[in-house]
C-alpha cells in the first residue's frame, strides 16, 4: 500500500493540519523518549519517527529545568520551571507528542537542584524510590513499545541525565512486575530499550567513555511531502520553543542519522528497525477493515470529504472495547481517528473572554462560536473544573482552584479541563474529541497581593535604616494588610506602602515577614508572560525576606551594562551604592566615561546588548586610562572571544562540566590572601563562603594571560582544584576583574558574602 500523498508541498495551514492528523494512523507503535530537563528531547529523531513513520510519540521528563539559566528574562527557580513547562508544551504540540513529568509540584523533591556530576548524587536528591515510582506510573499509563533515553550514563555527562538513563534500565523490569504497585495501574512490559549510540559531548559535556556500538541506524534524512519541511527542520522548529535556553538562536538543522544500541528486547527476530518484531498496523491486530479505510483516507488526500468518509468508516470498524494486550492501541487509534474526523469535517469551536485573570467568585463573559463544517451534527459541551459554571454566555467561578503551574501531563490532541467536548456525528458514527479554550483564564487564589519587593536587604554600614514594602493588587479589595513582625520590629505607613523598621542595632541575619489580608495568610502572584507561550501563574506565600547585613561600601562612581539576565545593579543600589545604568552607546561619549570609575558588565550582556561587542576596544582603552572593568560570567557562545573581548587573553573552559564547581559548600582557598579584592573595603573570610545556594560558579576561565592573577581555588569532591573563578589583572593604569562565581544568584538569595565580595570587586583601583 502507498501512504505517501501524490501532492506538491502545500503552505495552506488547514491542509497541513489535515495531513498531520493522518500521520499517526500509519502505525500502532509507540515510542517514548526520556530526559531530565525541558530541551532534552531528541527532536530530530522524534520528528522522523513521528512525522514520517507515524509512531505515537511521548516524552517523559523528570524536572522542570528550574535550576537552569534564563536567556530571555529574570525568572528563576519555580518561576523558571513554570516558564519551561509552558515552553515544553509548545515543543510537544509542534511534534504532536504527549508530555509527562515526574515532578508534580514546585516543592517536589524531583527538581532541578542545579548541576550534578553523578547519577548517584542526583537520585539521592530526588529520592530514588520516588523517581522510580513516578517513572513506572508514567510507563503504565502510556504503555510504550519502545523506551529510549537521550543521554548515556557515563562520566562527564550531567548527573541528572545519568540518573534518568539509569532509571530507564530499572523501569524495564519494574513496570512489568506485578509486585511493584502503582495504584490500580496494571503492569506493562516495554518491548525494547535503546540507548543513543552517539556521544553527548559538546560545549557542556565530554562523555568520558565511548558510546555503545550501533545495532541499527534510523535515518533522519528526508522531508515531509506536504509541508516540504525536512524532518530535521521540523525537529528544530519544535526545539526552538525552548527560548529561555537560547534554542531559538541555533542555526538551521542539518539532516543526520541516529544510530541506536539495543540494550534489551522482548520481541523475537532480528532488530533491523525500531519497528522490527512489533505489530505495525491495525491489520496486524486483526482489524483489516479499519486499516483498509485508513489506507484509502491516505490515498484520498487532500480530499476532505473522502477522508471524512473513510475516517468515519475506520472509526466505526473498531470496537469500543478491546481485550488485552492491545486495548490501549485500539483506544489510541480511536482517539486519533476522532481528531482526524474533526479536522476533516472542518468542525471548529472558539471562545472569547475579556478577562484573562480571575479570582474565586468572579464572573465574566464567555462567547462561544462554532462551525459544523461537513459534520452531520455537532454537540459542544463545556468541560469545566470543579467550581466553574457556565450559564449562557456567563462564566462564573466559585470555590475554583488556582491554576496549576506544574501540570503533570500534556496531551496535544486531548485537552484537559477547562475545555470543550465536541461530539461529532458523521457518516453514521459518533466520535468525541476535547479541544482547549481559545484563551484559558488564569485563576488566582482568593487572598492575594503583589509585593514590591519580595526580597530586600538592610545594610548596617549605610544610612538607610528601614525597608519599604508596597502591597498592591489586593484581593479581596480593601482588605486590611497585616505583617507578622518579630518582637521589637515596627511597621508604619507611607504614601506608597509600608515602612518596616528593625530595633536599634539589629543583629545580622535573615528575617521572614509574612503578609496577611484581613487576618488571613496572603499569596503573591507571579505572572509569567512571554509571546511564545501561553501565560502562566505561579503563587507563593506573600512573605518579605529581609536580610540585615554589614557591607562596607567603596567610594566608587559605578556604571552597569546588563543583558537583562541579572539584577546586580538593583542589589548594589539596595546596599547603598549609586549605580548609573549605561547603554553601549554611552561608551562612545568620553565625557560620560569620565564620570565613571568602575563598570560592571552583567551576565550574557555581550550576547544580548546590541553594540556592546563592537565597543570593547574603546572600553579597553578606558581601562588602560585608569578604569576598573568587572565582567560577570559569560559562556563561550556569548560572543566571548578570548583574544578580543577581555583587555588581555582570557579563555572560558569547555566543556563546561569540567569548568564549574557545583558543590555550594566547596572549600574556597584564597590564593593571594592580601590582594585588595579580598580585603578592600571588606575583608573576605571563611564566613563569606557560607550559606551559598545551588553552586559556587560555572564557566570558569581555563587559560589566561600572565597579567591575570587567580585569587581563588576550589573544587568539587574528588576533582582537581580550579583557579579560574576570580581573576584580576592590572591593565595600564586600570584593572580588569573577571568572575565566574554566580554572585547575581547569591545576591538574589540574600547571601551576605556575595554582597561583600561584589562591593570589593567594583572598588576603583587607586
Amino acid at each position: 500500500m502507498t501512504l505517501t500523498p501524490q501532492t506538491t508541498p502545500a503552505s495552506d495551514p488547514d491542509t497541513i493540519a489535515l495531513w498531520r492528523a493522518l500521520l499517526p494512523l500509519r502505525s500502532v507503535i509507540s515510542f517514548m523518549n526520556s530526559g531530565a530537563h525541558p530541551d532534552d528531547e531528541t527532536s530530530g529523531l522524534l520528528a522522523a519517527l513521528g512525522q514520517r513513520d507515524g509512531f505515537d510519540l511521548s516524552f517523559v521528563c523528570s524536572t522542570r529545568g528550574e535550576g537552569g539559566q534564563n536567556d530571555i528574562g529574570q525568572e528563576s527557580g519555580p518561576a523558571l520551571g513554570t516558564l519551561r513547562t509552558a515552553e515544553m508544551e509548545v515543543a510537544a504540540k509542534r511534534m504532536n507528542m504527549a508530555l509527562h513529568w515526574l515532578s508534580e509540584s514546585p516543592e517536589d523533591p524531583i527538581h532541578d537542584f542545579g548541576f550534578s556530576k553523578t547519577g548517584t548524587e542526583t537520585l539521592h536528591h530526588w529520592g530514588e524510590a520516588r523517581t522510580l515510582q513516578r517513572f513506572v506510573q508514567v510507563i503504565r499509563e502510556v504503555r510504550p513499545d519502545i523506551l529510549c533515553p537521550t543521554f548515556l550514563d557515563v562520566p562527564g555527562q550531567h548527573g541528572h541525565h545519568r540518573a534518568m538513563t539509569a532509571a530507564a534500565h530499572k523501569v524495564m523490569d519494574l513496570a512489568a512486575d506485578p509486585a511493584f504497585k502503582t495504584g490500580d495501574l496494571t503492569p506493562w512490559q516495554i518491548a525494547k530499550l535503546y540507548l543513543p549510540a552517539w556521544s553527548g559531548a559538546g560545549q557542556s559535556y565530554d562523555d568520558a567513555l565511548p558510546p555503545p556500538p550501533a545495532t541499527l541506524t534510523v535515518s533522519g534524512d528526508g522531508a515531509d511531502p506536504v509541508s516540504g519541511q525536512s524532518y530535521a527542520a521540523i525537529g528544530r522548529h519544535s526545539h526552538s520553543a525552548h527560548r529561555s535556553q537560547g534554542m531559538d538562536q541555533r542555526p538551521p538543522a542539518e539532516p543526520r542519522d541516529y544510530p541506536l544500541h539495543l540494550v534489551q528486547s522482548h520481541v523475537d527476530g532480528p532488530d533491523l528497525t525500531p519497528a522490527s518484531g512489533l505489530p505495525q498496523t491495525l491489520a496486524d491486530l486483526g482489524h483489516d477493515q479499519a486499516q483498509d479505510h485508513i489506507d484509502q483516507a491516505f490515498a484520498a488526500f487532500p480530499d476532505r470529504a473522502a477522508i471524512l468518509h473513510h475516517a468515519s468508516a475506520a472509526f466505526g470498524a473498531l470496537p469500543d472495547e478491546e481485550t488485552a494486550p492491545h486495548a490501549h492501541r485500539i483506544t489510541r487509534k480511536r482517539q486519533q481517528l476522532a481528531t482526524l474526523i474533526r479536522i476533516a469535517a472542518g468542525v471548529t469551536v472558539t471562545s472569547e473572554t475579556p478577562r484573562d485573570l480571575l479570582a474565586p467568585d468572579d464572573t465574566t463573559a464567555l462567547t462561544i462560536s462554532q462551525q459544523a463544517g461537513l459534520a452531520d451534527q455537532v454537540t459542544v459541551t463545556p468541560l469545566l473544573p470543579e467550581g466553574w459554571s457556565l450559564s449562557g454566555e456567563t462564566l462564573t467561578l466559585s470555590r475554583a482552584s488556582q491554576s496549576d503551574p506544574y501540570p503533570t501531563r500534556y496531551l496535544p490532541d486531548h485537552a484537559s479541563e477547562p475545555a470543550f467536548s465536541l461530539t461529532i456525528r458523521s457518516h453514521g458514527v459518533t466520535s468525541t474529541t476535547h479541544v482547549p479554550l481559545t484563551t484559558t483564564p488564569l485563576v488566582r487564589p482568593g487572598c492575594t497581593t503583589r509585593l514590591d519587593p519580595t526580597h530586600d536587604v538592610l545594610n548596617l554600614s549605610h544610612s538607610r535604616t528601614s525597608a519599604s514594602l508596597n502591597p498592591s493588587d489586593i484581593t479581596p479589595e480593601g482588605a486590611s494588610v497585616g505583617l507578622g513582625l518579630p518582637p521589637g520590629w515596627r511597621a508604619g505607613r507611607q504614601t506608597d506602602g509600608l515602612t518596616i523598621t528593625p530595633p536599634p542595632s539589629p543583629p545580622e541575619g535573615l528575617t521572614e515577614i509574612p503578609v496577611t489580608l484581613g487576618g488571613k495568610a496572603a499569596q503573591t502572584l507571579h505572572q509569567i508572560r512571554h509571546d511564545h507561550t501561553a501565560p502562566r501563574l505561579l503563587t507563593t506565600p506573600a512573605t518579605l525576606r529581609l536580610r540585615v547585613l554589614d557591607v562596607a561600601l567603596p567610594q566608587t562612581r559605578l556604571g552597569y551594562i546588563g543583558g537583562g539576565n541579572d539584577q546586580v545593579d538593583h542589589w548594589l543600589r539596595r546596599i547603598g551604592m549609586t549605580v548609573t545604568d549605561l547603554s553601549p552607546q554611552d561608551l562612545d561619549d568620553p565625557a560620560k566615561l569620565a564620570e565613571i570609575d568602575s563598570i560592571v558588565i552583567g551576565i550574557f550582556a555581550l550576547r544580548f546588548r546590541d553594540g556592546l561587542l563592537s565597543r570593547m576596544p574603546a572600553l579597553h582603552q578606558w581601562v588602560r586610562d585608569g578604569g576598573t572593568l568587572v565582567t560577570l560570567y559569560h559562556r563561550p557562545w556569548d560572543n566571548w572571544t578570548p583574544e578580543t573581548v577581555p583587555p588581555a587573553f582570557l579563555e572560558i573552559g569547555q566543556p563546561s562540566l569540567r569548568w564549574r564547581v557545583t558543590d555550594a559548600k566547596a572549600r574556597v582557598k584564597h590564593l593571594l590572601p592580601d590582594h585588595p579584592l579580598l580585603n578592600t573595603p571588606n575583608r573576605i573570610g571563611s564566613e563569606d563562603w557560607r550559606g551559598w545556594h545551588k553552586e559556587r560558579g560555572l564557566y570558569f576561565a581555563s587559560r589566561w594571560d600572565e597579567a591575570y592573577q587567580p585569587l581563588l581555588s576550589m573544587a568539587d569532591p574528588d576533582e582537581a582544584p580550579l583557579k579560574g573563578a576570580l581573576l584580576s589583572a592590572n591593565i595600564g593604569a586600570g584593572r580588569h576583574v573577571h568572575t565566574s562565581l554566580i554572585l547575581h544568584h547569591q545576591m538574589r538569595h540574600l547571601v551576605p558574602g556575595a554582597f561583600r565580595l561584589m562591593a570589593n570587586l567594583v572598588a576603583h583601583r587607586n
